[in-house]
């Protein structure tokens, strides 16, 4: 299963390149998919590359379940060392 992640743009580099952030985390990934982003938009990133770019409510509303799904893991009701 493939998993991609939203996150958002933060810089667009002269190599194609772009500095992207989301939920604390930052890195530099490959634009060569999604040429006509731009800065500020929020991108799905997988392996390194931004495969689709998309709104930022449908980012957002990723992220929260994201972060819910995280929030389960820790819950000590739901671990099967319980």
């Amino acid at each position: 299963m493939c998993l991609a992640i939203p996150m958002q743009i933060v810089r667009i580099e002269d190599d194609g390149m772009a500095h992207v952030s989301a939920m604390g985390a930052e890195r530099d990934i490959a634009l060569d998919l999604t040429p006509q982003a731009q800065e500020g938009d929020y991108v799905l990133v997988h392996a390194g590359f931004a495969i689709e770019v998309v709104d930022e409510q449908y980012a957002q509303e990723t992220l929260d379940l994201i972060a819910e799904m995280a929030d389960l893991v820790d819950d000590p009701l739901l671990s099967d060392k319980a």
